[in-house]
Parts: structure tokens; sequence; C-alpha cells
């Protein structure tokens, strides 16, 4: 189905930056001599922002009313690199095509539909910065704005190249020739369509553990539970849930450079998971995920592939729970996106200790603004 919303959305911005340009070639005479210099910020406009706001739309599709929020800045950037990348595709395009120039017609069409191509990636790729907090990783964040560069780059290459094939099939008969442009175009947003629905793939695999209840966040030492209480200077943060960073990375704003020396974890927080490898859960100084008043060792998390397990500790299986269901036997748990994996404590009568650990498994990653 997202296959099919994304190439809706390409053909439909195609089209309709298409017919915009052709409203302003006919209500402004003056502009019939520039073909190019209308339609193609036209079309870099439209196509820019149809791509970002299908991607937010579709990465919130429950939340229409955070999707308009989010879209204020994404299409001012979008309308930005659409008009600056159109007019540059239309300028060097108009001047190519005069009859001074000796450039053959297929390669000027090629360069502006690569320009504005281009375009698009970038600006579908810099406005993610905008609507997502897995785009607070710096490194995450530069991949993504390469791909996306990369595949709307190639996808035009190969929209322009079909398009010469059929041009050379003699398709295109005198009655036809109207249909020329549209159909061009059409193309052109088609396999925008297609690259963004694999590059944008989303939810994207990418396992994570999101902390809920347990994790609240109580204070400076816990002391907004008891006032009263005087602070033992030997209560650091080993008395709360942390992260090893070692192997484990924050999917947030901690992801930012300047956050780097944190590793508190708190409600609503998502843990990047290694895709191999073992985190170890306990409240042991070396667990991968230290979590207060639990068992050293309460259970590990394996990591092949795709594939993750939970392998409770033989001795301490009757304080996990999957989904609600305490375990009732030692056997490893095969989990499966959306698992609530619940962890309790064995201090429950103590009132600065929370009676259990909630974590929600993702084995695709949602993102925490979504």
């Amino acid at each position: 189905m997202r296959t099919y919303l994304y190439i809706l959305a390409g053909l439909t911005s195609a089209l309709l930056g298409w017919n915009l340009g052709q409203v302003f070639l006919s209500d402004f005479g003056w502009l019939k001599p520039f073909p190019e210099v209308v339609l193609f910020p036209c079309i870099a406009i439209s196509l820019a922002i149809g791509s970002v706001a299908n991607e937010i739309f579709l990465s919130n599709p429950t939340r229409p009313k955070l999707s308009l929020r989010m879209l204020r800045v994404p299409l001012l950037i979008a309308f930005g690199v659409g008009i600056l990348s159109g007019l540059l595709a239309g300028g060097i395009s108009q001047i190519l095509y005069l009859p001074q120039v000796p450039v053959p017609a297929f390669f000027v069409r090629i360069f502006g539909w690569l320009v504005v191509g281009a375009a698009v990636g970038f600006t579908e790729g810099l406005s993610w910065r905008w609507h997502s907090l897995e785009a607070g990783n710096p490194k995450r964040f530069r991949q993504r704005l390469i791909l996306s560069v990369a595949a709307a780059s190639v996808a035009s290459f190969i929209a322009a190249i079909s398009f010469e094939v059929v041009r050379l099939l003699g398709i295109f008969t005198k009655d036809l020739r109207v249909y020329e442009d549209p159909l061009g175009f059409a193309i052109l947003g088609l396999c925008l369509g297609i690259a963004f629905s694999i590059t944008n793939a989303s939810p994207s695999y990418l396992p994570a553990l999101r902390a809920g209840a347990g994790f609240e966040y109580r204070g400076e030492d816990y002391e907004d539970i008891d006032p009263l209480k005087p602070v033992d200077s030997d209560e650091d943060s080993d008395e709360v849930p942390s992260i090893d960073r070692s192997l484990l990375q924050f999917i947030s704003y901690r992801s930012q450079e300047e956050y780097d020396d944190e590793d508190i974890l708190e409600e609503g927080i998502s843990v990047e998971l290694p895709t191999t490898g073992t985190v170890r859960i306990g409240s042991a100084e070396d667990s991968s995920l230290r979590l207060p008043h639990l068992p050293f060792h309460a259970a590990d998390i394996q990591f092949k592939g795709k594939d993750a397990v939970l392998v409770p500790n033989r001795k301490f299986f009757q304080t996990i729970a999957i989904n609600g269901t305490r375990l009732g036997s030692r056997r490893n748990v095969s989990l499966k996106h959306n698992y609530v994996i619940t962890f309790y404590t064995v201090d429950e009568n103590d009132i600065e200790t929370p009676q259990y650990y909630r974590l929600v498994f993702y084995n695709r990653f949602l993102d925490p603004m979504a």
C-alpha cells in the first residue's frame, strides 16, 4: 500500500506542477518564449512539496493534526529548494536550447531532469530533520540525506532515459505530440515515487526498546518522593536506569554530540539496539541495560540479523512478563514487533523502588515523534 501511495503522490505532484506551469504560460503571454524557465520551477516545487508531505503523513497516519504542524518548516524548505533548482535547471536548459549552442536536445532534457530529481531528493532528506527524532543522530541524518539524493538522481536518470526511448519508438505522432510533455513528467514522478517508497521504507528495520512505566523521572536522587530523606552521596547514577553507551545509544535529541556523555534512561526515550550480539539486562554494573533493584543478571536479548530472542536467567525467569503474562518456564522467547517486556523488581515494598520496568520492543523502528 505504501508503494502505491508513493507512486500516486509522485504522479499527482508531477502532473500538478506541469498544469500549473501551463497556467502561467497561458496567462502570462510574455513567458511563452521561456517555457523551461516556467515549467521546471513549477514541477520541482510540486514534486518537492508532494514528496515531503507524503512522507510526513505516511509516517503519522493516525495523527493528521500533528502532521500538519510538522509541515510548516519542511514546506518552506521544499518551496525554496524547488524554486532555486527549477530556475537553475530551466535557465540552463533554455540557454542550451539556443540555436547557437550545439548541444543535443536529449542531453538537455536529461540534465534538467537530473537537477530536478536531485533537488527533490535533497529536499526530502533535509526536511527529515524537522519531523523525525531519529534524525537527531548526525550519522543517520547524513546517511538518509545522501541516500535520498542518490536514489532520486538515479530515478530521474532512469525516467529521462525511458522517456527518450519512448520518443525514439515514434509513439508520439503529430496528433499525440501534445501529450508528450505531461507523459514525460508523469514518468519522472512515477520513478521518484518508486525510489522514495524504497529508500523511505518506514517503519525501517531498526531494533529498539522504548522505556515506559517504571522509568518516570523522579527528580535528583529521588528527593521528590521523600523530601525529608537525607541525600546519600553513595547513591548516584547506579540507582537510576541507565545504558552502557559503548554498546547502546539513545534515539532522540540525546544522540546529538553535546549529549554524548548522558546515559540515564527515562520514560519515552528509545534505545537503539545492535543487530548482532547480546544485550545484557540486570542491575550489575557491567550490564548493557542497567535497571536498579533487578537481579544482577535478569535476562539477555540476543540478536542475529532480524531475529531477536529473549534469554531469561534460569533462576529469575518468574520476574519477567511478556505482554502482561509472566513467564512460566525457562524457555527462550522469540521477540516480535510491539512486544511489551516487563521486569519486576525484587524490592517491591520499598516506596522509592518502582514495582516494575516496562519496555516496548520494536523490530521495525517507529519514530518517537510520530
